[in-house]
């Protein structure tokens, strides 16, 4: 961090300690009644990302930034830690688990390094490669990070073909619990069927959730601009049938591959 970075950050502990002891609303905030505030910067940090919106990215990342520091300072009011145990904290985690910079290991590429982290970490204690995934990860995201941990220690298929034939696979059971019309069966194996679908995502080196987003942020843009355009007719959808509306969806499709 250069001078002006570190001179930047003391400024906003000096501006959280002003607000901590002189507004009411900050006064009163506590962990409990800031993790959802944090949650929401999380997510809208996430849209940011997916939209590769720069000037949002950066925005979100100073919300997020005074979250982390608000925490500190609670923590160090509830005599729990201080901002500099924060930070010292991962400085030492960060040093510890890259050996390959920081000690005589050496590694040959990003999957090499990934691999000893998770060893470090199983040697601090952890019983399983997967124990630090958060319960609370959306689904997509944690089915993904479950993936990319089980690939540390082996588990993992040779290339993606394999794991085609096994999304194929699980479609063939899913049908069958169609056929056999088990409701619980049948959201088993659509949910085998998603698992396998984001595994082949990350063959393919393709992120599933960010996929999946910009899909439902495609359908939010051409659903409301058929909306528009059956106003513009004269009609609202629920007096059209699906023909009509299908016949406009098209046109919306045709239009945005000629942008």
């Amino acid at each position: 961090m250069d001078s002006k970075s570190g001179g930047a950050f003391i400024r906003l502990v000096e501006i959280m300690d002003d607000l901590r002891e002189k507004c009411p609303w900050d006064k009163k905030q506590t962990i409990q009644s800031l993790r959802q505030m944090t949650i929401e910067e999380m997510y809208e940090l996430a849209d940011a990302i997916t939209e590769e919106d720069w000037k949002g990215i950066k925005e979100e990342l100073g919300d997020l930034l005074l979250h982390i520091v608000f925490y500190a300072k609670i923590g160090s009011e509830q005599k729990q830690f201080e901002l500099d145990e924060v930070i010292n904290g991962i400085c030492e985690k960060l040093i510890s688990r890259h050996p390959h910079i920081y000690g005589d290991v050496e590694v040959n590429d990003a999957d090499d390094v990934k691999r000893n982290w998770e060893k470090l970490k199983l040697k601090e204690g952890k019983k399983s490669v997967i124990e630090g995934v958060p319960k609370s990860l959306p689904a997509t995201v944690k089915a993904m990070r479950l993936q990319e941990k089980a690939k540390q220690v082996g588990f993992e298929w040779d290339n993606k073909e394999q794991v085609w034939d096994k999304v194929e696979e699980e479609i063939s059971e899913l049908k069958a619990a169609i056929a056999e019309g088990s409701q619980p069966k049948i959201e088993e194996e659509f949910g085998d069927v998603v698992f396998s679908l984001i595994n082949y995502a990350r063959f393919l080196q393709v992120d599933a959730e960010n996929a999946l987003e910009r899909t439902n942020k495609k359908f939010i843009h051409r659903f409301t601009q058929m909306e528009q355009l059956a106003l513009q007719s004269g009609k609202a959808l629920q007096d059209m049938s699906l023909q009509e509306m299908d016949a406009i969806w098209n046109t919306i499709k045709q239009q945005r591959q000629q942008d």
